[in-house]
């Protein structure tokens, strides 16, 4: 069936809803400065070491400034800065270390940016060596790292394949070159041809490729041919988002606007048709991501053991994220802490002893609970309310006001409600955002605040 047929023109106000991604729930805009290196000092110590944990490492380097981007990243022309930033986030490493109350194990590792495909190979061995001099690796751990195509070499693939990285994740975003060039990220096919045949020469296998919908000069032509690529490429997995146009926070991001940006139902076209052939190679995975029937995505999907953290979709079930780097976020059972994201500041922090702590939030036990409730919407298109009100001791009737809430959305198709079971049918994926928004209690503080639902 094509899918441009099962979407309703009731659902396009929900499709077209400012609301959270849910990568954590409450989400950033709620993050307030009462949370404190103190605060995470306490969060630290109390840590069960019997449990493994993840850790993020943000690169914030670039070598050319993409203009959809919505990280948190410097541009440089040269690698002089890397290595002071490399000894200083190694600082913060130690600083962590320091107040855990034993040596811990590591489920999952990621390298984020920015750039982290940008360290030298000599440098990416020396981060690896202290987090081995600090840190033990379960077994059938996830080392991942994202890589940008541009400038990649044959020596840093080696590095990771002598390093044990078992996951790489290769911006691509768009094949097409006038699209490539109105968002100033020139990568032809070969490149990216060349990258993946040297990771995979050096044993890192699984490779997951990154499309945007929703820029500058696609067309569902275009955007099928770029997907049509991904395929022929051998993409793992792949990850397929909507461009979140914020100039308000990312003000290069204007940059796009004089080649035209199209509107909520164009975006909503293009997404179609990429899933449309996206659905026809992968299995779909929550909200945007795809994976082959035997890839450890789907089989956590298909028991219901899928995670969502900030970042994105992942089989890691760590309870406690440690987050090393400027605007890193950190999560635990105990709240989310963010660190500065001046560079300096950040520094400075570090080099007086301090954790670099800029805001976060403690979870309260109704935040645990909607937490929860979101979590399994946007991973599992579903909730058993009543389950999820027992498992945190209590009456599930806190969700009557959420149940009235959802009628105008059971009404259209978006959501169906069987007692207190609620699930998101797989033609309403699209909106499962919009769903989900109706158990954030935070919500209307934080309206208008995010990126469009498709």
């Amino acid at each position: 069936m094509n899918s441009h047929a099962l979407v309703k023109d009731s659902w396009l106000s929900h499709l077209d809803a400012r609301v959270p991604r849910y990568t954590s729930y409450p989400t950033a805009p709620h993050f307030h400065k009462g949370v404190t290196a103190a605060t995470v000092n306490s969060w630290l110590e109390r840590t069960d070491m019997s449990e493994p944990l993840s850790l993020y490492l943000h690169i914030p380097f670039c070598s050319k400034l993409c203009w959809y981007c919505g990280c948190n990243t410097t541009i440089t022309k040269t690698y002089a800065p890397v290595r002071p930033y490399l000894e200083t986030m190694l600082a913060e490493l130690s600083l962590i270390v320091e107040r855990l109350p034993g040596r811990g194990r590591l489920s999952h590792l990621h390298f984020g940016g920015g750039t982290p495909s940008l360290l030298s190979p000599d440098d990416f061995h020396r981060v690896m060596d202290a987090i081995a001099k600090h840190f033990d690796f379960v077994d059938r751990s996830e080392i991942s790292i994202e890589i940008d195509p541009r400038g990649f070499t044959a020596s840093r693939a080696k590095a990771y394949g002598e390093a044990g990285v078992t996951r790489a994740s290769i911006g691509v975003q768009d094949f097409d070159t006038e699209v490539q060039k109105a968002i100033h990220r020139i990568q032809p096919y070969e490149m990216v041809a060349k990258t993946v045949e040297a990771l995979r020469k050096n044993g890192v296998m699984p490779v997951n490729f990154d499309l945007i919908y929703g820029l500058p000069y696609q067309t569902e032509k275009s955007i099928t041919e770029s997907v049509h690529a991904t395929v022929k490429l051998g993409a793992n997995r792949v990850a397929l988002f909507g461009y979140a146009h914020v100039p308000w926070m990312k003000k290069y991001q204007k940059a796009l606007e004089r080649h035209g940006l199209p509107d909520m139902r164009a975006r909503l076209r293009l997404a179609l048709a990429a899933r449309e052939v996206l659905e026809d190679h992968y299995v779909p995975i929550g909200l945007d991501h795809f994976a082959l029937s035997g890839d450890p995505m789907t089989l956590a999907l298909n028991d219901r053991q899928l995670r969502r953290n900030f970042q994105g979709y992942t089989t890691d079930s760590a309870s406690t994220l440690i987050a090393i780097g400027p605007s890193a976020i950190s999560a635990t059972g105990w709240g989310y802490a963010q660190n500065e994201s001046d560079l300096d500041l950040w520094s400075q922090s570090i080099a007086e002893g301090r954790l670099p702590v800029h805001r976060g939030l403690v979870l309260s036990a109704d935040d645990l609970l909607r937490r929860e409730v979101i979590e399994k919407l946007m991973c599992d298109m579903q909730v058993d309310l009543e389950s999820v009100a027992t498992h945190h001791g209590v009456d599930p009737a806190v969700f009557f006001d959420d149940l009235d809430r959802l009628q105008t959305l059971e009404r259209e198709g978006l959501a169906i409600v069987k007692e207190w079971i609620v699930t998101i049918p797989a033609e309403a994926r699209l909106a499962m955002r919009s769903v989900a928004s109706v158990f954030d209690a935070w919500l209307s503080s934080g309206q208008g605040r995010h990126a469009a639902a498709v």
